[in-house]
């Protein structure tokens, strides 16, 4: 912490309740309030901060950033909403700006929409929607935006930085080395073009050339989110579990709205084997996005571990990521395992069928698909469904391993089960031979 902060809040406070005439100016100035609230966030004294700030955005409403110092100070729309700030068209692009900080990306989204059509000329906006495309983890259509945003300006910083851990996500390190190619010809000392070059050799697994260029983004902006948790990411690959833990404090301590973060702590805490401490960091991440199908299996994983092993709430857990769309799959995978394991073999079924229906999509020849093909071979015998069951096993015949042996084996069993019942019913039908006859 500053340690000038005292000095500085006392003389801004002595200059601000100064009535007297000759102070009149100072006193009703903007940007003092302005700087007295990031003053009042630096002492985290978070409600005389919002007051000061929402003061700044009603002398000068077009200083953008008194309103982005003020995002963080709202729990909720709502709340932003009942501030007494003015009623300027800055104000539309605070509240939707503050849409995708709470994570609301469908209206910040729509509200976005509507701000482009009034300066169709800016790109600020569009951006914005690119973010807001990435929160929900639609990577396609937020790149698409950010391609054409950098085709339009190629010497443009803001923003690029989401846009490249969308290439990192995506595995694409030509446009990714591209990108931080041209971030450096640009300006090599934004913290934006440091956190590019990080994830550019984040993805060709140079961690400790990557933690150095985080660490610089953070020396050039010490509040700069992205670094440190991108750090902490860095540190886990490295097997640093206290450096990452660092690293993800660091960034909550700045915004206690970012999810990463904390999902990097459950995560950092689950390889400790500390299954307490990471179901609560699980927790928070998932407060934060209720909606995302990862928070839920992460929190399900620790239910299983075996310092916990709560079955039962680890379905719970994996009902939700099946009803918000898990597209990795792995809830169908662990509800079936776990319906299997407890002998609720009806259940199993169902998440096994399910998850087959993804896998013949996604990945027919592996074993997972080789697994859910024998349980329900099995379960279809047992339940004399013996078209399905023969379905399974002919599946099983394009297998070349002991898939392939144990299938020919169930349908021999399941030839002479029928055979014996067939037989059994002719003797049952045939007249009865009369004695004497």
């Amino acid at each position: 912490r500053n340690p000038e902060l005292d000095t500085i809040d006392f003389d801004l406070r002595v200059i601000l309740s100064d009535v007297s005439e000759e102070n009149a100016e100072c006193r009703d100035d903007p940007f003092l309030r302005y700087l007295h609230g990031l003053v009042l966030i630096e002492k985290d004294r978070k409600d005389e901060a919002r007051d000061a700030l929402a003061a700044a955005a009603r002398g000068y409403p077009c200083n953008w950033g008194a309103w982005e110092a003020l995002m963080p100070l709202c729990a909720s729309a709502e709340e932003a909403e009942a501030l007494p700030l003015p009623r300027h068209w800055m104000r539309k692009w605070f509240l939707a700006a503050l849409q995708l900080e709470l994570q609301e990306n469908r209206k910040g989204l729509q509200a976005y929409a509507a701000l482009v059509l009034d300066i169709p000329a800016s790109s600020v906006g569009v951006v914005q929607m690119a973010v807001g495309h990435y929160n929900m983890r639609e990577f396609d259509r937020a790149q698409s935006i950010f391609e054409d945003v950098y085709r339009a300006d190629p010497f443009r910083l803001e923003g690029m930085d989401t846009y490249s851990n969308i290439l990192y996500v995506k595995e694409d390190a030509a446009k990714l080395s591209y990108l931080a190619h041209g971030a450096v010809l640009t300006d090599k000392y934004r913290p934006e073009t440091c956190c590019i070059v990080g994830n550019y050799y984040s993805l060709k697994a140079q961690h400790e050339k990557a933690v150095t260029y985080f660490s610089r983004a953070l020396r050039l902006n010490w509040r700069y989110l992205s670094a440190w948790t991108l750090m902490g990411h860095e540190y886990v690959e490295m097997k640093n579990p206290a450096a990452a833990i660092d690293a993800y404090r660091h960034a909550v301590d700045i915004n206690p709205r970012d999810y990463r973060a904390w999902y990097g702590l459950g995560q950092t805490y689950e390889i400790l084997q500390m299954p307490y401490y990471a179901l609560y960091y699980y927790q928070r991440a998932t407060r934060l996005r209720p909606k995302d199908p990862r928070m839920w299996c992460a929190m399900g994983q620790c239910y299983e571990s075996e310092q916990l092993l709560m079955t039962v709430a680890a379905i719970r857990c994996y009902q939700r990521a099946v009803t918000w769309n898990d597209m990795e799959g792995i809830a169908l995978a662990k509800l079936a395992k776990l319906h299997r394991e407890s002998g609720n073999l009806k259940a199993a079924a169902h998440y096994y069928r399910l998850n087959l229906v993804r896998l013949e999509k996604e990945a027919p020849d592996s074993a997972e698909t080789v697994e859910a093909l024998l349980f329900l071979a099995n379960y279809y015998k047992r339940a004399m469904r013996w078209r399905d069951a023969e379905a399974c096993c002919t599946r099983l015949l394009d297998f070349a391993g002991p898939e392939k042996q144990n299938a020919k084996a169930l349908l021999r069993e399941m030839h002479n089960i029928q055979d014996a019942r067939a037989a059994g019913r002719a003797a049952g039908d045939a007249e009865p031979t009369l004695p004497g006859a």
